[in-house]
């Protein structure tokens, strides 16, 4: 705003100017006015322009920087937590499958054990029938005698009497302590011989009939037994 002096003074001027003939004006010193004094030079408008552009770009490239800073620490965030998540998928992967082969092994182990109880058990069964059946005392010749009433045909009972004598000499308690073979026609295992009667360790006629069968099933007849042991030695 113009001061009071500059007013004045043009007042002064304007009152001059206007031919006011014959009176007497103040004169005015107008050096001191300030009105066109406050008004920057040019140098001083563009230091001015200049300082305002440098404050602008100063405070543009802090502001980049600061939204560059929290980008990447958002970024790192981000990161951090899909990290975070991979880790623990992982080790609930890992645990269930060691919780799955943990159950796996318990129950293969379980099936095991389940087995060999069964196995058990069969074997003691079969103990107990076998010790519970009476024992045939009976002398090579009967023994013998009754494998001929058992076959029946003379020839065959011939060729049979050939293996016997090889395998068991008529022993039916013979026992092959290599092998565990069992019986007269040497049944191996022994209880192979179950299926012809429960009393197959203690007698005789039972071990007959299940080498007969057996012969028979498997050679046509027991000459045919008898032809393949000559060549091999076993039957």
């Amino acid at each position: 705003m113009a001061s009071a002096t500059a007013v004045t003074a043009v007042g002064a001027v304007v009152g001059m100017a206007s031919g006011s003939e014959g009176k007497t004006t103040q004169t005015v010193d107008v050096a001191g006015a300030t009105l066109l004094a406050e008004v920057p030079s040019g140098a001083q408008a563009q230091t001015i322009s200049d300082n305002i552009g440098q404050q602008a770009s100063a405070q543009q490239a802090s502001a980049d920087a600061a939204a560059k800073a929290a980008a990447e620490q958002k970024a790192a965030e981000e990161a951090a937590r899909q990290k975070a998540a991979a880790d623990a998928q992982a080790k609930a992967d890992a645990q269930a499958k060691a919780d799955a082969e943990k159950a796996a092994k318990a129950a293969d182990d379980q099936r095991k054990a389940a087995e060999a109880a069964n196995r058990s058990k069969a074997r003691s069964a079969m103990a107990a029938v076998d010790d519970s059946a009476p024992a045939v005392s009976v002398s090579p010749g009967s023994v013998q005698d009754l494998a001929r009433q058992i076959v029946g045909n003379d020839a065959q009972f011939q060729c049979f009497s050939q293996i016997v004598k090889r395998e068991s000499g008529w022993d039916y308690t013979a026992t092959n302590k290599g092998s565990g073979a069992y019986g007269l026609v040497q049944a191996l295992p022994g209880s192979k011989m179950a299926s012809a009667g429960a009393d197959w360790r203690t007698n005789p006629a039972t071990q007959i009939k299940w080498g007969l069968s057996y012969m028979n099933s498997r050679y046509g007849s027991p000459c045919g037994a008898w032809s393949f042991w000559q060549a091999h030695s076993w039957y």
